[in-house]
């Protein structure tokens, strides 16, 4: 999805405490980046934020990086986080812009994540481009590396191929579902917070596929495809 540019967003950043410019530089130690260390969940193609903000707002205990390529829709997701937070400073937010396909740089061996959310990321359809995919397989295994050894992977999409080839990711990358639904809003799931596309395509009356995996007993390995 392409955003208008915004010229206001950089300069917004650049002002914002919890806008890391050099994200290379918190490598081993990001969690001196919050006001204090918690359990650490990304995420990936955060967009406007408007997931992660109630997320980082509902939940205190836990720090929340919002990782995106783009500083326009980023300049868009600080206001929407300060939107949500008020007059508090958020102190269990950072954001950063970065492409995620070099995810693994950004952190140290020591460095775990407990979480990562994907949701309603580019399904890149063309079958030339399905390895540009944020679930493809070749980005499962590096995650892995990334995940904590009770981690989770929590993805959502509106996208019928994406949802069932990442089902076919998972299990190639070495994970198990233990969560599957082709229609998340039937299992009204506490845990579920909207993001600004499910609101949209629940209008249009188009379901959200939800898988929820983590690291299989002996999948360690895996294989890249």
């Amino acid at each position: 999805m392409r955003i208008r540019r915004k010229t206001w967003a950089r300069p917004e950043l650049a002002a914002c405490s919890y806008f890391i410019p050099q994200p290379e530089e918190q490598k081993g130690h990001w969690q001196q980046a919050y006001g204090q260390p918690r359990p650490l969940h990304l995420d990936l193609g955060c967009g406007k934020c408007v997931f992660l903000a109630q997320a980082a707002h509902t939940h205190r205990d836990v720090n929340f990086l919002g990782i995106d390529i783009s500083y326009d829709i980023l300049g868009v997701a600080r206001r929407n986080i300060q939107e949500t937070f008020g007059e508090e400073q958020p102190e269990n937010v950072a954001l950063c812009a970065y492409n995620i396909e070099k995810l693994s740089q950004l952190f140290g061996p020591e460095e775990k994540v407990e979480r990562i959310y994907i949701n309603f990321c580019n399904p890149w359809p063309a079958a030339g481009h399905h390895k540009r995919r944020l679930t493809y397989t070749r980005q499962l295994l590096m995650y892995k590396t990334l995940l904590a050894p009770d981690g989770e992977i929590w993805f959502k999409t509106d996208n019928d191929d994406l949802y069932l080839a990442t089902k076919r990711y998972f299990m190639q990358a070495g994970f198990e579902i233990f969560f599957d639904t082709k229609d998340l809003h039937r299992e009204n799931d506490p845990e579920n917070l909207l993001t600004e596309h499910e609101v949209r395509f629940t209008e249009q009356g188009i379901p959200t596929k939800a898988l929820r995996a983590r690291i299989a007993p002996g999948g360690e390995s895996g294989q890249a495809t």
